[in-house]
């Protein structure tokens, strides 16, 4: 009987070539960008929010209501569109993830584009702890340039950046669930195009019809990705976003989670500039305690005064705003004596707005011609003042048909 063959020896396991020190990467890209476009012209947006999450979680779903919140009209960059090579689709699809260089050079070459000046959203970067620390070696070039440029005509291409960490989270289960039915809907979809002929078929990834797959992609992220992200929580805006409910139960998180923040926004000197004019929403916090004071000063403090304006609002003005109930919007002129005192005219806006209306008084000064100098023909006026007042108020809803 024949020796049976002798074992051959493992083959050797690939080296990892792939650098991993950020700073090599990140110097490396950086000097490509300055050769080719020059120091001057590294303008990056002004804001950007890199959407990250749990596969599934909506980010796609979810990135119109983010572009609609921010005012943002431009395209979102997908960092899975940008890194579209074969090779990199092969990765994907065995759930695993391109290289930190290729990923990091493709999107600074993709944010210095002239539509994403204002702000862009960023879905899908960073994904490992190599590109937390290329974004923050970003934004570190961002201040610099900005601090290179500030005194000089081009400062105003280098502004104050603003960055948003915005992650949305779906636990493991509800992750393979909907990526499972993103495949079954995509397939169907697909097959009614091939068929008609009508509309565009839609991306079909390997891992969302298999749930083995599906799960390794969610643990990936967890394993890679999630520490990654969460990394960032000291250094920018972090949001974190619920994404387990349904649509409206996800955007009420996401309007909660992006209110505007000017002090984080805005260039210092325009925080300085604007520190003396107070903030809507903190005027109105006591605003109703402040006009019931207002009313019972002029009661008392006023009363003789306080007294014409309200006969004045009973007997000319009340009957007019009767007249455009339905409307719910009234226009009087007036040339009464009494609101030529100026506490007279905050008398009647703060009375019109305790019982539920919306008062605006425009003073407007006519000149009125009283007597012509026949000699030089100089025409001697008055001033003749029309007291325009608006009222506004709920109108009535008619039913029609």
């Amino acid at each position: 009987m024949p020796d049976s063959p002798a074992a051959q020896p493992l083959a050797p396991k690939p080296t990892d070539l792939e650098i991993k020190d950020a700073s090599l990467i990140f110097s490396s890209v950086w000097q490509e960008l300055e050769a080719n476009f020059g120091r001057s012209e590294l303008r990056f947006p002004k804001e950007i929010i890199l959407l990250g999450g749990a596969p599934g979680a909506g980010k796609g779903t979810n990135t119109d209501f983010i572009k609609k919140t921010r005012m943002l009209t431009c395209a979102p960059i997908v960092v899975s569109a940008l890194l579209d090579s074969p090779e990199a689709r092969a990765l994907k699809n065995a759930g695993n993830m391109v290289g930190d260089r290729e990923v990091v050079n493709l999107i600074l070459r993709a944010l210095l584009k002239p539509e994403y000046r204002d702000g862009v959203i960023l879905d899908g970067f960073p994904r490992t702890k190599v590109q937390v620390e290329c974004l923050k070696l970003l934004v570190d070039k961002m201040q610099a340039l900005r601090r290179e440029f500030y005194s000089t005509p081009l400062g105003i291409h280098f502004r104050q950046p603003t960055i948003h960490i915005m992650v949305l989270f779906v636990d493991e289960r509800e992750a393979v669930a909907r990526q499972l039915k993103r495949g079954r809907e995509t397939r169907v979809h697909n097959e009614e195009v091939a068929r008609t002929g009508i509309g565009e078929p839609l991306e079909d990834r390997p891992t969302d019809h298999d749930e083995a797959l599906a799960r390794r992609r969610y643990r990936v992220f967890k394993e890679q990705t999630w520490d990654a992200l969460q990394s960032l929580r000291e250094t920018f805006h972090y949001h974190f976003i619920n994404a387990q409910g349904p649509v409206e139960e996800v955007e009420q998180n996401i309007l909660r989670e992006l209110e505007y923040q000017s002090t984080l926004e805005l260039d210092p000197r325009t925080v300085d500039r604007l520190r003396g004019i107070p903030v809507a929403s903190e005027l109105i916090v006591h605003a109703r305690q402040e006009l019931v004071k207002r009313l019972d000063g002029y009661a008392f403090e006023h009363a003789e005064l306080f007294a014409r304006v309200v006969a004045f609002i009973e007997k000319k003005i009340i009957p007019i705003v009767l007249r455009h109930a339905i409307s719910g919007v009234a226009q009087i002129n007036a040339e009464e004596a009494v609101l030529d005192d100026p506490l007279a005219l905050a008398i009647l806006i703060d009375v019109f707005s305790e019982r539920g209306y919306h008062a605006v008084v425009d003073i407007h000064r006519i000149e009125v011609p009283e007597q012509v100098d026949l000699k030089t023909g100089q025409i001697r006026c008055r001033t003749k003042k029309v007291y325009r007042i608006q009222i506004r108020f709920q109108g009535s809803e008619i039913r029609r048909g």
